[in-house]
């Protein structure tokens, strides 16, 4: 009996071009699409990504700062079987973290455990990297924990660093990369090939497609 398809929820703060490509490419994969975008969250009321989801029939909701608690209700009420953070800039309520263990992805614009952590998102983290005199950096899709950017890694791709770069050359880059990963990522946990276990590790990143994405990246930095 085939796997049923998950029931994806997306949250984002911005103008949702991860979620862009996730769309994108569940609707790519047609009939074979392991998973469904059935709602988008943010917290913020004039968010692009509601735009985006309205724009493709599917549920957009603006779950204000002060209701932030409310996200568990609001994803059983959806009967959400999958979450996928895409450039969402609240902390997840450890409830609701704990009730998604390994079904909660993120996608983070550094090869993590590098310049990750609170505060470390925007132009900032890639002054960051820049200033470090790192010579790669890239995105990483990892599985939330109860601490920003410290969950177990399911996948990396690294993006080098060329002379002359500025926050906002890299971050381009950069964000072209994560388009190409964290929909591969997303997919392949939805149809159960990518987990994390027990012991806490990720298992079956080996299977992730290497033309969409690349397998954990060592940052020596």
């Amino acid at each position: 009996m085939p796997k049923p398809r998950a029931r994806l929820a997306v949250l984002a703060s911005g103008s949702g071009s991860n979620l862009q490509a996730i769309h994108d490419d569940l609707v790519a994969r047609g009939a074979s699409a392991p998973a469904e975008l059935v709602l988008v969250v943010s917290d913020r009321e004039q968010a692009g990504a509601l735009e985006r989801a309205n724009g493709w029939g599917v549920t957009a909701i603006w779950l204000p700062r002060s209701n932030a608690n409310g996200l568990g209700a609001l994803l059983a009420q959806h009967r959400i079987t999958l979450v996928a953070l895409a450039g969402y800039l609240r902390l997840v309520p450890p409830d609701v973290v704990r009730a998604f263990r390994g079904r909660l992805l993120n996608i983070h614009p550094t090869l993590l455990p590098a310049f990750g952590g609170a505060g470390m998102y925007g132009q900032r983290v890639h002054d960051a990297v820049l200033r470090s005199g790192a010579t790669v950096s890239g995105p990483t899709v990892h599985f939330v924990s109860e601490q920003y950017d410290e969950g177990a890694i399911i996948a990396q791709l690294p993006v080098p660093i060329r002379a002359g770069d500025t926050a906002a050359t890299l971050a381009a880059r950069v964000l072209a990369a994560e388009h190409r990963l964290y929909p591969a990522c997303v997919a392949a946990v939805a149809a159960g090939q990518v987990s994390l276990g027990t012991d806490g590790r990720v298992h079956g990143a080996s299977t992730l497609d290497i033309d969409r994405a690349a397998p954990r990246a060592r940052n020596s930095h």
